[in-house]
């Protein structure tokens, strides 16, 4: 068994308080050694979950940020654009890092090469949809094998003294629904705590998820569950915490261009309001900062052409947003970029 002490990471707006009903709905948690200082998880997205965009979730009260996936077999040979992807601001708090992959003895392997670097969790993926994940036998695919998940998890638990987390679907398909199967095995091999998206492989992101098979996993082990899927709203995260019984929520897609969700929903679950939204001057100010750290992390070239869907997502619905996401296409420079800002908000 690996005795560590407790590292506790503390949200930079949201210490705990009492909620506004008087129960727990959102606390601190503990995961395995680490303790965070409350529930809501920015979670992993490929393309997305990058060092500016998790420092900004953070920033807005995320107790968890999770690192997009990284490949055990990119690790391993080297590739060259892998270690970018592993890289965690300082003031980042605690980040979870996701490796996908289908050969527990590279994957364990890889845990232990990573096993210094400032990531808090291991997390292994076993949710991602994409065809070219899938067809190597990773991501959602391993839901298809009980005994290589078993073989994966107590390797990894094996190789690294940090606590191991798990990311799954639903199930494969409608016909393979195991979650809960999936789940028991995470548990009995030492994983620490379990993320569950309440939709199949089969069903991508479309449809609605499934939020009773995050309760059904919840009720069937002793470990940490964490809810994913459909939390778009303040609202939402409270009806999943409280219809699931689960630790914690997972939010993504719905802070895409608004890292703010993560401050509303902290003062709906503790206070019974949502804070106004911000304004177009705290929009600004965000955007240009978050463009400044592109740049920072990925030069001007890359930097750019990564805001130009950063910008789709934080200028929807503003006043002439349809013009200004015909222009972001052709944005080359910081320059071009800072300009075209300025003159949306202005």
């Amino acid at each position: 068994m690996n005795i560590h002490k407790t590292q506790e990471f503390h949200s930079p707006q949201t210490e705990p308080t009492t909620p506004y009903d008087s129960s727990p709905i959102i606390h601190p948690l503990n995961i395995g050694s680490v303790s965070l200082s409350n529930n809501l998880i920015f979670a992993p997205m490929a393309g997305v979950s990058d060092p500016p965009v998790r420092l900004l979730c953070r920033e807005q009260g995320a107790g968890l940020v999770c690192m997009e996936m990284v490949s055990a077999k990119a690790i391993y040979y080297n590739n060259k654009n892998t270690d970018s992807l592993m890289e965690i601001h300082p003031e980042e708090g605690a980040a979870s890092l996701q490796l996908f992959g289908s050969d527990p003895v590279i994957l364990s392997e890889m845990a232990k090469r990573i096993e210094d670097r400032a990531h808090v969790f291991l997390d292994i993926n076993m949710g991602c949809p994409v065809p070219k994940v899938v067809n190597n036998g990773e991501g959602s695919a391993l839901m298809k094998d009980p005994k290589l998940v078993e073989e994966i998890l107590t390797a990894l638990v094996k190789a690294t003294r940090k606590p191991v987390t798990v990311k799954i679907r639903k199930g494969f398909d409608e016909a393979h629904v195991n979650a809960v199967e999936i789940a028991k095995i995470a548990e009995s091999c030492g994983v620490a705590a379990v993320a569950v998206h309440g939709r199949t492989r089969e069903q991508y992101y479309s449809g609605r998820a499934d939020w009773d098979i995050i309760r059904q996993v919840k009720e069937a082990v002793s470990i940490p569950v964490l809810g994913n899927g459909d939390v778009e709203s303040p609202e939402k995260a409270e009806q999943m915490l409280r219809e699931t019984g689960c630790d914690g929520v997972m939010i993504g897609r719905a802070a895409q261009g608004n890292p703010w969700i993560f401050r509303e929903v902290t003062e709906y679950l503790r206070e019974g309001t949502i804070p106004a939204g911000p304004t177009n001057a705290e929009k600004k100010a965000l955007i240009l900062r978050h463009a400044a750290l592109q740049l920072q992390y990925k030069g001007e070239y890359i930097g750019v052409r990564e805001m130009r869907k950063h910008l789709s997502w934080y200028t929807f619905g503003l006043p002439g947003s349809a013009k200004f996401r015909q222009q972001i296409n052709t944005m080359e420079t910081m320059e071009q970029l800072v300009e075209s800002v300025e003159r949306i908000f202005a």
